[in-house]
Order: structure tokens, then C-alpha cells, then sequence
């Protein structure tokens, strides 16, 4: 089945996917980002300057990490939301661990109809999951939404390189050595095949940032990271 046949199709698709490697998934983190994800959450995390009390909501949190570096950050209340409730049993474990639990709530959720009120939190974020929804501008428009006025959206995502001969060292990794990786690791070839592919139809970095500002956001910044095969972008909210 192709996940892009239909929106439906595609939601179907992406839950099972995620249902199915959560066991394996940090690990995988690893080897898909060669390590570098800590790193630009690091980065993420200095960038958004968060200040004593914020508040946030971890859009597909998985298993949790940045949920809990917002709550260490702040040591305000973190909301975290998964569609998968296998990588929230997973996330549920570093919280408890984390000695965070007080601070943070994990729900299973839509990220296409947050159940929140307007105007709730000082941030709302999404790590590596905005490839993988149906329609990623209802996403942001609902991120939005739910930040306060002079509240920010925050994505960390993997991006296109643009420059050789790197972006074809990468993309033959990416398309044919780290599915290879998932059989091998995490017995999920399939569901490694389909992560490259996800991201053939996302936008690149510039013209996600342009989709931030079309969804309303000001002041939008992006920022390449290790020769832009992630991106983090970062929009306010109007006050």
C-alpha cells in the first residue's frame, strides 16, 4: 500500500508504522541522524530561550526526550500528545525516570484536532513528526491556535541537503543503506523503506519556512542543520 494514496490511508499507515518500531525507536534515532539528533534538540532548545513557568505541548512526542528537556528547561507544565500509544508506554518510561512526572501529562491525540483551548500555551512543538501527518498545514494552523499571543511554533525536522557532493552521499544512505539498517536492527524493513520516502514530498527548508508564514506566523526563522539534512524552523504568534 503507498501512504499517499488518501489522507485516511496515510494516517493508517504512519500509526502502524509507529506502533510497530517503537522498541527500536531511539536507537534508530541514532542511526538515521548519525547521532546528531541530541545535538539539534540542544541547538532547539538555546534557540527558544524558554524562561521559568512555560508552558508547551510536545506534538508527536514519542518517546518523550524533548518533552522532558522542555520541562527540565522550564520547570513548567509539559503536555505531550501521540497518536501511537506504544511510543507513549515507551515515553511514559523516561518520564517516570526523568523524575519529571509532576511537571508533564502525555495524552493520546490527534495532531490534526488538539483538544485544547485557544491560547494555551507559551510554546507548541514537533520533532520529526510533521513529515508524517496528513496535511501538515492543518498541523501548524492548529499549533498555532493553541500558543498565546507572542507564543511560538517550533518544528525540528529532518530537511533536504542542498549541496554535493554531500546531498548524494546522503540520500544514497537514506534511500538504500538505512532501510538495510532497520531490517537488520529493528527487523522493520518496510517500515525503514518508508521514512526516506516520506520525505520526498516534504518541503524543503525554505518553502516550509514560506508555510509558516503563509499559516499566519511572524517573525519566522530557519536554521540548516548538519548540512541541512534536519531543519529547525521557528514562528511567533502575533500578540
Amino acid at each position: 500500500m503507498s501512504p499517499s494514496t488518501s489522507s485516511e490511508n496515510k494516517e493508517q499507515f504512519v500509526h502502524s508504522v509507529f506502533e510497530s518500531i517503537a522498541p527500536k525507536y531511539d536507537m534508530m534515532n541514532d542511526l538515521i541522524s548519525f547521532r546528531r539528533h541530541k545535538a539539534w534538540r540542544k541547538f532547539t532548545m538555546a534557540k527558544m530561550k524558554m524562561s521559568p513557568g512555560d508552558t508547551a505541548i510536545d506534538l508527536c512526542c514519542g518517546t518523550c526526550d524533548w518533552t522532558i528537556s522542555m520541562a527540565q528547561a522550564s520547570g513548567g507544565t509539559i503536555t505531550g500528545l501521540d497518536f501511537s500509544e506504544n511510543m507513549l508506554e515507551f515515553g511514559r518510561r523516561k518520564v517516570e525516570e526523568s523524575g519529571f512526572e509532576s511537571q508533564i501529562s502525555l495524552i493520546q491525540g490527534n495532531a490534526m484536532a488538539l483538544p485544547f483551548e485557544d491560547d494555551t500555551f507559551d510554546y507548541a512543538t514537533i520533532g520529526f513528526g510533521l513529515r508524517n501527518v496528513p496535511d501538515l498545514r492543518q498541523v501548524l494552523q492548529e499549533m498555532k491556535r493553541v500558543v498565546k499571543p507572542g507564543g511560538m511554533v517550533v518544528c525540528l525536522e529532518l530537511s533536504k541537503p542542498t549541496w554535493q557532493p554531500f546531498k548524494g552521499l546522503y540520500y544514497f544512505y537514506f534511500q538504500k543503506i538505512m532501510p538495510m539498517v532497520g531490517k537488520l536492527v529493528a527487523k522493520r524493513y518496510q517500515q525503514y523503506k518508508w521514512l526516506p520516502e516520506s520525505l520526498v514530498q516534504f518541503p524543503g527548508r525554505a518553502e516550509l519556512a514560506q508555510i509558516f508564514r503563509e499559516t499566519g506566523l511572524i517573525g519566522v526563522e530557519a536554521y540548516p542543520l548538519t548540512g541541512g539534512i534536519a531543519a529547525l524552523h521557528i514562528g511567533t504568534k502575533e500578540t
